[in-house]
């Protein structure tokens, strides 16, 4: 404890400036604004698309040089610069936070076995490229090494980490506890993966079909049993707000929490929003989708409230049989990979939202921006999409080379044109 709450005067006056500016920003009537703009976007009855820039991939060209040099003041550093860089150079319609958050520390050993990675560092000392060292070769021989999940929460290191935010600005600030563990965790093909690699399982969805469908099954139970366990701790949080809903979008809503919670006040599944994508089955067919994937899929889709579904795989040829088919489905992710004309057809006057992510090439490729070339392509989706509910995205920007300058103008040509052509 002591550790944790070391801390500068000076980077304690620093820090409580920077959370009265995100106090402000929070309440000025932009971001009421922003906020009824989400409402009615995620029931369906949005005036215009929103827009969207995930700056966390790129943060390194976007946030000033930390001040604070003791760790503990460094991570609320960090987090408080995020909206407030976010908000001054990008301008995009995320709202800025009226609160802190704190995320539970929950620890989960998935399969009862270690999957090594190993790093390469990249020109910056990151380490964004890697590999897993992979437990199993085949099924049949190795199944039986995978053990059930086995779950833990951490709750006095986390009311520590609360309590210690709440000490330095909490007066400025309100200081929560929120739950993000289930923000990624949901993705069943990407742990296939990560046990067998990408070949073996091409392999074994052809040779060992039994043996897979019991890989999916056990991998489904896994994952429910993970957000039982967390319903039953009384660790969920909702996520209906100014919350993470999927693969960069927000899941500001009405229709969240469920009637069950408004009688009981307990948080199931059934009050949150689930993110799921199946990115490492993108070269398998509509029919072994269907076959392989959908089933424990949607066994996953129906336990929750409402659901995104996609990153960035293209799903236009997944979408009738399978995609469309998924529980509570309200988001579908329309990649830079995927056909646009054709999902703009499918999803016209329908009930799930065209979750458009544009290429990041035209903020993560080259020095200078290509505005003319993004014009088309921001067109391009604007005619797609049209009679539809459209969000746009921008997520996987790895670096803006050196240009500050460019996420904040694709949001202006984004927003011009929208006013444009919608």
């Amino acid at each position: 404890m002591g550790g944790l709450r070391t801390i500068t005067a000076d980077e304690r006056r620093y820090l409580r400036d920077l959370a009265r500016k995100q106090a402000e920003y929070a309440a000025l009537p932009i971001m009421a604004q922003r906020k009824a703009l989400w409402y009615a976007h995620n029931s369906l009855q949005g005036e215009r698309p929103v827009i969207v820039v995930e700056m966390d991939t790129f943060e390194q060209d976007m946030l000033p040089s930390p001040r604070c040099e003791s760790p503990a003041a460094m991570v609320l550093e960090q987090n408080l610069n995020r909206h407030l860089v976010n908000f001054e150079m990008i301008g995009d319609d995320k709202v800025v936070p009226d609160y802190y958050a704190v995320n539970w520390q929950i620890q989960v050993d998935e399969f009862g076995i270690l999957i090594p990675q190993e790093h390469a560092d990249d020109d910056r000392g990151g380490a964004v490229g890697y590999r897993w060292q992979h437990p199993i070769r085949t099924l049949k021989e190795d199944f039986s090494l995978l053990k059930p999940a086995q779950f833990s929460v951490d709750r006095e290191a986390t009311l520590a980490r609360q309590g210690f935010a709440e000490e330095v600005f909490g007066d400025i600030l309100p200081v929560r506890v929120e739950n993000h563990s289930l923000r990624w965790h949901m993705t069943l093909s990407q742990k296939v993966v990560a046990l067998m690699g990408l070949q073996q399982m091409m392999v074994s969805l052809v040779d060992e079909p039994e043996e897979m469908r019991a890989l999916y099954a056990y991998l489904r139970d896994n994952h429910l049993a993970f957000a039982k366990w967390q319903e039953e701790e009384g660790l969920l949080t909702l996520n209906n707000a100014n919350h993470f809903a999927g693969a960069g979008s927000y899941g500001f809503t009405d229709e969240l929490p469920s009637e069950d919670y408004a009688r009981t006040g307990q948080i199931t599944t059934k009050d949150l929003w689930l993110n799921i994508n199946s990115q490492e089955t993108v070269s398998i067919s509509p029919r072994m989708y269907r076959e392989f994937i959908l089933p424990y899929y949607a066994d996953l889709a129906k336990e929750f409230g409402l659901v995104y579904y996609g990153c960035c795989e293209p799903v236009h040829d997944i979408w009738d049989c399978c995609v469309s088919q998924l529980p509570h489905l309200r988001k579908v992710s329309i990649s830079a990979w995927c056909d646009e004309d054709r999902m703009g057809e499918a999803l016209r006057g329908g009930r799930v939202i065209y979750s458009r992510k544009p290429s990041p090439n035209f903020l993560g490729v080259g020095v200078e921006f290509d505005e003319e070339g993004f014009v088309e392509h921001i067109r391009k989706t604007l005619q797609a999409a049209r009679g539809c509910s459209l969000e746009f995205i921008f997520r996987d920007v790895y670096t803006v080379s050196g240009d500050r300058r460019k996420p904040g103008h694709a949001v202006e040509i984004a927003r011009r044109m929208i006013d444009e052509m919608w």
